[in-house]
């Protein structure tokens, strides 16, 4: 299946991100949003001047990638012409669900129906479309222009027809795929950053070493080329807070998923609203 027309849902950071490599790519994409339309426009159109002031784009290829893209507070437009409808909104599977629902009433029936889900079921979320063999895990990751990475995620119908149209779609907008067989929550990326962050953070928690010690730990001693802590004050401390308890509550797990409970300090910073960068504080300041 060549995918040529993409749907994205949700003009955030996410899904201006994942707008911008399609259009670069030469797809026509529609981006809807019932809130954050001004914003999304204008995260794109820094994202573009940025990649140009790098030399990374040509002026003309953004301006010509810019003209491809069009955004819309109209979903059934946004999506009655589409090959693929991606979802990028907040981490709440019933407002996913919902979403879902409306792509199943709009989108064509040959249209992929994505999730940029980073840590829900995709199976929780294709149980409310009328053929969810066409529905599949798209992971993404931020900033969508720079990360090379995009986890497929299989639910328990997806079929293999739509997991490869996923897979030609990632690769033709530059990204690298992995496949996750196995729809767990959390999937592959997110149990294993989390992992990481959950444990580092307890270090923190216990005085054995400053958030800076243990984040320079891991790049020197692991090559990361950022630490786990700075890496939660990118994703947004909320975000993998909510992923892990989503984990927690699937009660689906390898191990014992005890292990996934945010430790105090975690649930302190999100009551007290350092959320990382995007708050101006985290476990790093900003």
């Amino acid at each position: 299946m060549k995918i040529s027309k993409v749907a994205v849902i949700g003009a955030g950071l996410m899904g201006s991100g994942i707008a911008q490599v399609s259009a670069l790519a030469g797809m026509q994409v529609k981006v809807y949003d019932n809130a954050d339309l001004v914003r999304g426009q204008a995260l794109l159109d820094e994202s573009l001047a940025r990649f140009v002031k790098k030399g990374t784009v040509t002026a003309a290829a953004a301006v010509e990638a810019r003209a491809r893209i069009e955004f819309t507070d109209d979903l059934s437009y946004a999506v009655k012409e589409c090959d693929i409808a991606i979802e990028a909104v907040f981490e709440n599977l019933e407002v996913k669900q919902e979403i879902f629902r409306r792509l199943d009433e709009f989108a064509p029936t040959r249209a992929i129906l994505a999730s940029n889900t980073s840590a829900l079921p995709i199976s929780q979320i294709a149980s409310v479309v009328n053929d969810p063999s066409r529905v599949v895990g798209t992971h993404f990751f931020s900033p969508v222009p720079m990360m090379k990475l995009c986890e497929l995620v299989r639910g328990q119908e997806t079929s293999d027809t739509t997991l490869q149209a996923a897979r030609e779609f990632a690769e033709s907008i530059g990204k690298e795929c992995i496949v996750v067989n196995r729809d767990i929550a959390g999937f592959v990326t997110t149990r294993l950053i989390l992992t990481l962050v959950l444990e580092a953070a307890r270090l923190v928690e216990a005085g054995i070493a400053t958030a800076e010690d243990v984040d320079l730990a891991c790049k020197l001693g692991f090559g990361h080329a950022m630490g786990p802590l700075a890496t939660a004050d990118l994703t947004g401390i909320d975000v993998l807070r909510n992923a892990a308890l989503n984990i927690v509550r699937e009660g689906e797990s390898i191990e014992p998923g005890e292990h996934f409970l945010p430790p105090t300090l975690i649930n302190e910073l999100v009551t007290q609203g350092k959320l990382g960068r995007k708050s101006g504080s985290g476990f790093h300041t900003y």
